[in-house]
């Protein structure tokens, strides 16, 4: 991408945007990017420094929206996703930030449910590669980094809201929270799903420890909901909100859950949400599947009445309505009947045990029940392995080809043979999996993909 005089970009001719949505692409691809090779020394390369410092050259696109910010080990996405729904649903104009993507980088920022448009992400990066190239320069100059891949894009997202005066937003966080880009905001309302095991070597060795990086999101004066089970984690986030005098909602003391599946358990079902307080109980019908897709709606529920306290008007159709069409894909997703074919992001110990839970009445009438498994180095590899141990006739091993922190298969292979599951298979790619997969399962057993984003995307990756 060639600079022009006036600081902004000459974007490459011939074909319009796709080829200046590929260069801004090659331009973030060169970015620090800890999604794909985590950083050497734990802790050292995070902190707010560098997002405030783009933020401020960027005239504070941040300070132009009020946000609800949402941490989490599991559940985060789907609540955020949830929640923008909602809110759009209550005609509020309501701007998403999600991440990883599962296809394309655009799915990460959205407006009401439409992804940014490649000639709106061009136009925020045109704005935005000075501002980072100069920030670039000056840590040069005192021996330090410029932002990373994952600051950048942040960046990119509060510009395109403030761009499109939305009236909220929907913030996920990356990773834990108290040092996550996203955490420069002063939310109406902070949201924490659930606490549990991972990202271990940057977050902590304990669920209490894990549980204090994501109560960072918590602000002084501003409510919090918490879907945390946990006892560490529950005592962790009560203390912070008590020294923080932010008002705590907490999951089976000031409201509670009941989950009903439908008929079909892969296609949603229904959730009670009652309030301690006031006794209120409502029921809603759910798009996505799973137990624990009721625990988020839960929480999106109380941070929907929050978000009305705060002066946003969020009445209860809108809830219903948001509840009852959002999907994302890779959670749960049923990709082919014969055999049943489902995709499931679960890349940490308590969400395999959440996929295998919904997946149990599918389990136990099909046959032959094939696991397809692939996983990042840094995860709980054998401990998720364990979780699926009785579950499964076959199992097919391999190792994804677009991040370079996939796990080795022969590590793989011994956690497998450790968890006592079936004698393993070796695909060389996702896709050769899958076609292997479909042979083994035949058209009335079924295949689970689990284990990473980065198989579910390769997996759904369009041919």
């Amino acid at each position: 991408m060639r600079r022009r005089r006036d600081g902004g970009f000459v974007r490459p001719r011939g074909n319009g945007v796709p080829q200046g949505r590929a260069a801004v692409l090659d331009w973030l691809g060169s970015r620090v990017d800890f999604e794909r090779t985590p950083p050497k020394k734990p802790g050292a390369d995070f902190g707010l420094g560098r997002m405030r410092r783009l933020l401020a050259r960027l005239d504070a696109p941040h300070d132009a929206f009020p946000v609800v910010h949402v941490a989490g080990t599991k559940g985060k996405g789907s609540t955020v996703a949830m929640l923008s729904a909602v809110l759009s649903a209550a005609g509020h104009r309501t701007g998403r930030y999600m991440s990883p993507h599962v296809h394309t980088l655009e799915e990460r920022i959205s407006i009401d449910g439409r992804p940014i448009s490649p000639a709106a992400l061009v136009a925020v990066f045109d704005i935005l590669i000075p501002a980072v190239e100069a920030l670039d320069r000056a840590a040069t100059r005192r021996g330090g980094r410029g932002p990373t891949w994952f600051e950048v894009v942040t960046a990119a997202a509060f510009l395109h809201f403030a761009r499109s005066r939305v009236d909220l937003a929907v913030l996920e966080t990356g990773l834990g929270g108290r040092l996550d880009a996203t955490n420069v905001s002063r939310p109406v309302v902070s949201v924490i799903t659930s606490v549990s095991l991972d990202h271990m070597e940057l977050l902590g060795r304990t669920v209490g420890r894990i549980a204090g990086e994501k109560a960072g999101i918590i602000k002084r004066g501003r409510p919090v909901i918490s879907g945390a089970a946990h006892p560490a984690a529950r005592r962790v986030i009560a203390d912070t909100a008590r020294r923080r005098r932010a008002a705590l909602l907490q999951v089976g003391r000031d409201f509670r859950v009941t989950h009903a599946a439908s008929d079909d358990p892969l296609e949603g079902g229904a959730v009670e949400v009652l309030s301690v307080r006031d006794g209120v109980s409502e029921h809603f019908r759910l798009a996505m599947a799973g137990r624990h897709q009721a625990d988020n709606a839960a929480l999106v529920v109380m941070a929907a009445r929050q978000v009305d306290a705060a002066g946003f008007a969020v009445p209860r159709q809108a809830i219903a309505r948001g509840l009852s069409r959002v999907r994302l894909p890779a959670r749960i997703e049923r990709i082919e009947d014969a055999p049943l074919v489902v995709v499931d992001a679960a890349h940490n110990v308590a969400s395999m045990r959440s996929l295998l839970e919904t997946l149990a009445p599918a389990l136990a009438t099909r046959r032959p029940r094939v696991l397809v498994f692939a996983a990042s180095m840094d995860k709980q590899i054998e401990e998720m392995l364990a979780a699926a141990t009785g579950c499964f006739d076959h199992v097919i091993l391999t190792r994804y080809t677009t991040n370079t922190r996939a796990a080795p298969v022969a590590r793989l292979v011994s956690a497998c043979r450790a968890a006592g599951l079936p004698p393993p298979r070796v695909a060389g790619s996702p896709a050769e999996a899958l076609e292997a997969a479909r042979e083994f399962a035949g058209r009335g057993g079924m295949v689970c993909v689990a284990g990473s984003f980065f198989l579910a995307s390769e997996i759904l990756r369009p041919a």
